[in-house]
């Protein structure tokens, strides 16, 4: 017979469900934010913002993260702001970070298997993206502050079709809260300055 939670908990053994991010067995795959691509992007300076807070916190927590460019002689390299976080950027011409290249080969063997994901645009290279993800039986969560696209159509369909896959929807600070998973944490100071910084206010382009 299955313990009751609270005898569970006193005994040092309180579950957690599998639906709440781990810092444990997370990655945090930052897909194109690249120069060229993001002055096409509404409100692209609080999208920088909110993926910087993502990096932030995966550094704080330990959570490996990894960036994407897509045919970046053509798009440009990653906007600096970002790319000064990112420990590992490679290069694709698929849309799909999958199947590429474009993945960190280890993570797999270091018992990753959910991926957190962000970036643009919404409807082409994420999408595709999480859809290759889940079909490799990866736990995907989409970041919704953390994606965009240049028409938020655009993005407003992407958000229904990975949710329809099976992909989790989710906001930054969701994230780091589900990360952190407590306050007793040694993080949970890092972690509460990040979801309480000032953002930008909303603009049509980027200024990273």
């Amino acid at each position: 017979m299955k313990e009751p939670a609270s005898d569970r908990t006193m005994a040092g053994l309180a579950s957690r469900s599998p639906e709440l991010a781990s810092r444990r067995d997370s990655g945090l795959l930052v897909v194109d934010m690249q120069q060229k691509l993001l002055p096409a992007i509404p409100h692209a300076d609080r999208l920088v913002w909110n993926i910087g807070r993502l990096l932030d916190g995966a550094a704080a927590l330990d959570v490996p993260a990894h960036g994407t460019e897509q045919y970046p002689a053509g798009l440009g390299p990653t906007v600096p702001l970002l790319a000064a976080r990112l420990p590992s950027l490679s290069e694709k011409r698929r849309f799909s970070c999958c199947g590429c290249d474009a993945m960190p080969s280890d993570w797999p063997a270091r018992g990753i298997h959910r991926m957190i994901v962000a970036g643009i645009e919404a409807h082409v290279c994420v999408l595709q993206t999480v859809a290759d993800l889940l079909a490799e039986g990866y736990r995907v969560y989409v970041v919704a502050d953390a994606i965009a696209s240049r028409s938020p159509r655009d993005a407003e369909i992407a958000l229904r079709r990975m949710d329809a896959y099976g992909a989790s929807l989710v906001t930054t600070e969701m994230i780091l809260f589900e990360w952190c998973e407590t306050a007793a944490a040694p993080e949970f100071k890092t972690i509460s300055r990040l979801v309480r910084e000032p953002g930008p206010e909303p603009s049509q382009g980027a200024s990273a």
